[in-house]
């Protein structure tokens, strides 16, 4: 199946080492599909997605926020997502 837009976001692992805090950051990728939105560890059917929003923060990217039937999933972005906000939309609305 062809994917219709891809959204890298970060995930940020905190673990404490000693007396060290260590902020690892993972680039990964949102994948939106006719069908589907797929995640690293999570797969959203797209009947079960209700809204997709964007907050920016201060210029530096922002949180992508996916409701879902199942709860509210949060990604922090570094570069604009409104491509994949509206082509989710389009999806979504149909």
């Amino acid at each position: 199946m062809e994917v219709l837009a891809v959204q890298p976001y970060i995930k940020v692992h905190r673990e404490v080492v000693a007396t060290e805090q260590r902020h690892i950051e993972y680039e990964r990728n949102l994948y939106l599909y006719k069908d589907r939105i797929i995640s690293q560890y999570h797969e959203f059917p797209i009947q079960r997605v209700r809204d997709i929003s964007y907050r920016s923060i201060a210029g530096e990217g922002g949180t992508l926020y996916l409701h879902t039937d199942g709860g509210l999933y949060t990604y922090t972005v570094t570069s604009s997502p409104q491509n994949f906000i509206d082509v989710c939309k389009e999806l979504i609305n149909k």
